[in-house]
Order: C-alpha cells, then structure tokens, then sequence
C-alpha cells in the first residue's frame, strides 16, 4: 500500500512538474498605464508602430482585405496560416481587450490561452513596450472589420501537437520587456529595440536550428523556404557595418539604395512595406546601433585559386558573358554606376559563403523598392531565360573571384537548383 501511494505521489509530482515546465503560468511584465495621447493620437501611433513591424506583410493576402489574414506562411514543418487582426468581433480581434493583444506579443498566447506558433514572432515582439502594445491595439482595434473566418495550419505530425509546441516553448521562449543598456546613448538604445523587438530583424539574419529555433544573434542563415541568404550583419566579412558610414547605412534602410549597396529580394519588400515608413530619427537610431555590432575583426575564408584548366576556361567564359551582358551598367571595373547599378567590386553579397543570392539575381533579375527616396527604381532584367545553368554558373564565378573579390566557384547544380524556387 506504501509503495502504491508512494508511485502516485512520484506520479503526481511529475505530472506537476511537467505540467509547471511545459506550460508555466504567463509572465504578465508591466501593467497597462494610462496614455497620455487623445484617442486619434494614440491611433496614429499604433499605425505607425504596426508599420514597423511590418504586420500587414503576414496578415495581408495579395488582393486581400488589409490585416484580415489568409496567408500562407510556408515552414519546413508546414504551413501556419495568418489569422484575422481587424476588428470583427467573431473572426478578427475585435473582441479583445488591450491585456489579451499584450498576452499575445509578450506571451505568445491567444485570447482562450491557445498556445501561438513562433512564425508569428513573439520571441521578438516580447520585447515590445506596454506602451506600444496599447498603441498597437488602439490602432488595430480602428482597422474596418473583415468578416473572414481563420483558416486551420497544415502541420505536419509531431509539429501540430499541442504538447510539442508547449516543449518547443520551455526551451527557446522566456518572455522579456526590452532592457536598456547602461553606458549606451538614448538614440543606441532605440535602435536596439527596434531591431530586437518590432523589427524582428533575427527572423531572417539569424541562423535556425533543426526545429526552427533562431539564435537571434544576426549573425546571419539561409531562409529555405524563399531560398534566399540573410547576410550576418555581426561579420564585417558579410554583410557587418562597421566599416559603413551611418549616413550610407540609413539610407539604405529608409530607400533600398545607397553608394554602398542596394537591397533586392525578400528585404526590398521589407523596406517598400516598412522601413521606408520609419521617421528619420528611428531609421538613424537602427543605422546607429547596426553599425556597432560587428565585433573583432574575423578573417575572411581563405580561397585557393584553382588552377586547373577547366576553372581558367569557367572564368573566361564569365569574364565574355560579363563584357556581353553586364559591362555597360556596372563596368568593366566591377565599380557600377551607385545608386542605380550597385558596385560589385568589393560587394559582399557576391562573396559570401552560400552563393544563392547572386544566383537568384541573375537567373530572374530584381528591383530595388520603389521608396519615397528612390521612386524610380532601376532594375536589373532576368537572365535565366537567355543563359544556361553552366553560363550563369560561369559568370557568377567571374564576379566572385574578380575585382579583389575572392570567393569559391559556382557549379551549374548549384544553380540549377535554384532556377525553379519561386521568388517568394
């Protein structure tokens, strides 16, 4: 009987101990304080804190009603499918009180307690003031209702299990209020908030282990789903600012050009949709910040030269696509014609480890934004349909390894490999 009693206690405090680790009780953080902002203003400012975040990029299907959810967003585990934000009271958000929008940036649950997928960003968001929260709810509690009923995920077993989620959560999520960093300026610590917290810049510079988690410590990771390469932006090697002017970095951020480099891709989007919408003084304080992260100097992977007669006759044949396709916008010495034709001598983004991205660039060509500050964006045309796999191979090769760039060769199942992923 002893023994018998004995197991259900063991029993009953493991279940204890297993329900506490798996699914604590919230971290509720700061309370709600009364604004000091009228009602239009508080509004006003939630809008421009949802634009920061960039949330209409998740919850807006294209042609769809803003903030009414529906997309797709693709993982490797499946797809977890956007919910409606607007303010409907049976499908969108509009039942919801100011501590259930806080519950969900800063705890990653639901109005009910249902647990959240971190493809909704929580594990950044959790950094989010109250303050914000409050302005963020103000707005989206404006946004005209959208009847549309939420659309389930499709994960893939053990992924949408509750229990996996609740495990995935004990080890990669602890709910935190941004800190602010003694001995940083006020305009530092700003940025870092930013770029921690709404911008949720880890997402895609960080690197992701085999369930998903991210380091969060930009130090950069291939997105498998987009098939694109976020550069660290810790590594002066990639794509790290330390060497920038904070000016350059600024205007890139706000414009999607700059004399240094121009964005394309999945962060173009990112600065039409977001960035470009930032005031001055937030776009110079994440500039600020960004540009003191790289740390030690971090020695460049050594390239040997290869020789061998079957590389020389590569590189010739980049070096007579280039003089062909590319000379007249970006020179025949590799400098460009800054802002509208990037430089690609000394360009990172060609020398990074994964090639993917100059790869992609040349296979379906690419826009910067079309911004405020760059209206009129010049383009680069698509060049899978012209070249094969062994030529865009070829003349990504000659860029890599030209103009003091040194960086490895690109085979022609590297690109084949990407000439079918979809741009986004």
């Amino acid at each position: 009987m002893k023994k018998t009693l004995s197991l259900a206690a063991a029993l009953l405090l493991a279940a204890g101990a297993t329900r506490l680790l798996l699914w604590p009780a919230d971290d509720i953080g700061p309370p709600a304080a009364a604004s000091t902002l009228t009602p239009e203003a508080l509004v006003a400012r939630g809008a421009y804190l949802a634009k920061a975040g960039d949330c209409m990029a998740c919850h807006t299907t294209r042609g769809g009603a803003a903030y009414a959810g529906g997309r797709a967003l693709q993982t490797p585990f499946g797809s977890v499918v956007s919910p409606n934000i607007t303010s409907d009271r049976e499908t969108g958000i509009g039942a919801w009180s100011a501590d259930d929008f806080w519950r969900a940036l800063h705890n990653g649950k639901s109005k009910d307690g249902r647990m959240l997928y971190p493809a909704f960003p929580y594990t950044n968001y959790t950094k989010v003031k109250r303050e914000d929260a409050d302005a963020m709810y103000a707005f989206f509690q404006s946004v005209p209702a959208q009847k549309q009923a939420n659309l389930p995920h499709q994960l893939r077993f053990p992924y949408n299990q509750p229990i996996a989620l609740a495990a995935w959560r004990a080890l990669y999520f602890k709910p935190a209020v941004y800190a602010e960093a003694t001995g940083q300026s006020v305009e530092w610590n700003r940025g870092a908030y930013l770029v921690q917290g709404l911008g949720h810049c880890s997402a895609c510079h960080s690197s992701r282990n085999p369930l998903g988690a991210s380091d969060e410590g930009l130090s950069g990771g291939l997105i498998p789903i987009l098939g694109w390469y976020a550069p660290s932006l810790t590594s002066d090697a990639e794509a790290g600012l330390g060497d920038w002017d904070t000016g350059h970095i600024a205007q890139l951020l706000k414009t999607g050009v700059s004399p240094r480099a121009t964005v394309f891709g999945p962060m173009a989007e990112v600065v039409q949709a977001s960035l470009q919408h930032l005031d001055d003084a937030d776009v110079n304080a994440m500039a600020v910040y960004l540009k003191t992260l790289p740390g030690p100097a971090q020695p460049r992977a050594v390239v040997e030269p290869d020789t061998s007669s079957a590389a020389k006759a590569q590189l010739a044949a980049g070096a007579k696509l280039y003089e062909n396709h590319c000379v007249e916008c970006h020179r025949a010495d590799g400098t460009g014609m800054p802002p509208a034709y990037p430089p690609l001598a000394g360009n990172r983004a060609l020398t990074t480890t994964e090639a993917v991205n100059p790869i992609r660039i040349v296979l379906n060509g690419g826009f910067a934004p079309g911004t405020a500050g760059n209206p009129r964006p010049y383009g680069m045309p698509a060049y899978g349909p012209l070249l094969s796999d062994a030529e865009v191979a070829a003349v990504v090769t000659y860029l890599r390894s030209s103009w003091g760039n040194k960086a490895g060769a690109v085979s022609a199942l590297e690109v084949n490999r990407y000439r079918s992923v979809p741009l986004d």
